[in-house]
């Protein structure tokens, strides 16, 4: 099964992927972590991509997932969807929109980062918290919008990965015991707030408790 790990900037998804796959790899031996092609292109680079390298970045990215078709699982640290968002949201370019959908329409689980995590200034690729919101407002807006479900997760250090986790085993048809099922969809499409979030979130919670 292929799972996407997908949220705004600082958000912690590649320490909950790092977490997942060595998690993951004792039942599932094949498991592969497939890490963020913008990552690794802004370090080989020493800049952020302009806005024509936006979809070769994507395609990379996309590559990399089929290239791992046969394993068990493939965590795939962001995927072209995120890109697309970027391309929109930093260049006025929604031309990556429909390549980016198509292909996120075929992972078995969307997992979304949430914004709970305090943000920390790292080099080139954060750009600050008011662009975090905006790309988190617009990454759920755009999977709301075309009907792809997504799993919000939560929670710092090991409760973010058990949460995931959670999800993960609900997806494949084994639920966990002891867990939670992080298998909401954001409720509201013109909110953003992560306090208003992480108040929801905490509700689900405790009603599950």
């Amino acid at each position: 099964m292929n799972i996407a790990i997908l949220g705004a900037e600082c958000t912690g998804k590649t320490t909950l992927a790092r977490a997942l796959a060595q998690a993951l790899t004792a039942q599932h031996p094949s498991t592969v972590w497939i890490p963020e092609t913008l990552r690794e292109w802004c370090d080989a680079h020493g800049r952020t991509p302009l806005a024509s390298e936006q979809a070769p970045i994507a395609l990379l990215q996309w590559e990399r997932v089929q290239a791992h078709s046969g394993a068990a699982i493939v965590l795939c640290d962001t995927t072209p969807l995120l890109t697309a968002v970027y391309s929109d949201l930093i260049f006025g370019d929604r031309s990556l929109y429909p390549m980016a959908l198509e292909q996120q329409r075929s992972f078995g689980l969307t997992l979304l980062s949430g914004l709970d995590l305090p943000w920390v200034a790292d080099g080139l690729q954060r750009d600050g918290v008011a662009m975090r919101a905006q790309v988190d407002h617009r990454l759920r807006e755009v999977l709301l919008q075309n009907g792809i479900a997504f799993s919000a997760v939560y929670g710092a250090g090991e409760a973010r990965t058990q949460n995931a986790l959670q999800a993960i085993a609900y997806a494949m048809g084994t639920p966990r015991t002891g867990g939670v099922r992080s298998n909401w969809r954001w409720p509201c499409e013109k909110c953003s707030d992560p306090e208003c979030e992480h108040r929801l979130f905490s509700g689900l919670l405790q009603a599950k408790a």
